[in-house]
């Protein structure tokens, strides 16, 4: 096969499934995977309305399976190239420190880090004997910000930015770039279906009850002002042909501005302002 080939994990939904449809536009043919092929559907009815369904191939994938990492990675030899890999596969677990199992946390970083680092250990192989690719790890803003209700996902994507900096470092020598992309809040069922929320915290009996109360009416009042899924799936475009070569890429209404203020503002500052806003 002489196209190019892309890797898209989680691509049964959200980013994943726009990405996958992008890559296909740009060129690429996409292996694009997901834990359970059965829910591929509406990847598949997508791409034969955007006629790109020829050039995606669907591939199961469960990035917290050693065996079926193993199982991908054998299969990754009939291709020509490795050319970039996106490691989107991901979830949000919500819920106070205190009321969150360390087995929770295990699961969260389970697919958010080790599973980035599994998969990536089993394409950069290809990537680095062949001189050249591109590694895109989906962070958040949560890599940059650990809000209030959020702490596992605030910490697996920050294990994510730091594990992506020595990554861009190692494989720079190898012609293999690494990139962060850092959405803000999107309209993609990450944070609706997509979300979960570690039981104790939903419990009327729970000290931080109310406080996830204010934090849930806070999401709900922001809805309207959620971005554009199709925004993440150009930006992926653009950096797969080359227009972006910054490391780090806030995205989103207002994530810039939140990483700036964070950067110049005294903590004490900062806490009170959020803690303002959550009528904390």
């Amino acid at each position: 096969m002489d196209k190019k080939t892309a890797i898209v994990t989680g691509a049964n939904r959200g980013f994943g499934l726009l990405c996958s449809i992008e890559l296909a536009c740009k060129g690429y043919h996409v292996l694009a995977t997901m834990r359970d092929t059965r829910k591929a559907e509406k990847l598949v009815k997508t791409a034969k309305l955007r006629e790109t369904d020829r050039h995606i191939t669907i591939m199961q994938l469960d990035v917290t399976s050693e065996t079926s990492i193993h199982d991908f990675k054998e299969g990754l030899t009939k291709y020509s190239s490795i050319d970039l890999l996106l490691n989107n596969a991901g979830y949000a677990l919500g819920g106070f420190a205190e009321e969150v199992s360390i087995e929770e946390f295990r699961e969260q970083f389970e697919t958010n880090v080790f599973g980035v680092m599994a998969v990536t250990q089993a394409v950069l192989p290809f990537m680095r004997q062949q001189g050249y690719g591109k590694i895109l790890n989906m962070s958040s803003i949560s890599g940059r910000f650990g809000f209030p209700g959020l702490s596992p996902y605030a910490a697996s994507k920050h294990a994510l930015e730091g594990y992506s900096e020595s990554l861009r470092f190692e494989l720079k020598p190898f012609g293999i770039d690494v990139f962060l992309i850092e959405p803000g809040s999107y309209k993609t069922n990450i944070w609706t279906s997509g979300m979960k929320v570690a039981t104790r915290s939903l419990d009327k009996e729970s000290p931080y009850y109310t406080y996830l109360k204010r934090i849930e009416t806070e999401l709900e009042n922001g809805r309207d002002r959620l971005g554009d899924p199709a925004e993440i799936a150009a930006l992926v475009g653009e950096i797969a042909v080359g227009n972006k070569t910054a490391f780090r890429i806030p995205a989103g209404k207002g994530t810039r501005g939140m990483i700036y203020i964070k950067s110049i503002l005294p903590w004490g500052m900062l806490e009170k302002m959020i803690r303002r806003k959550l009528n904390m």
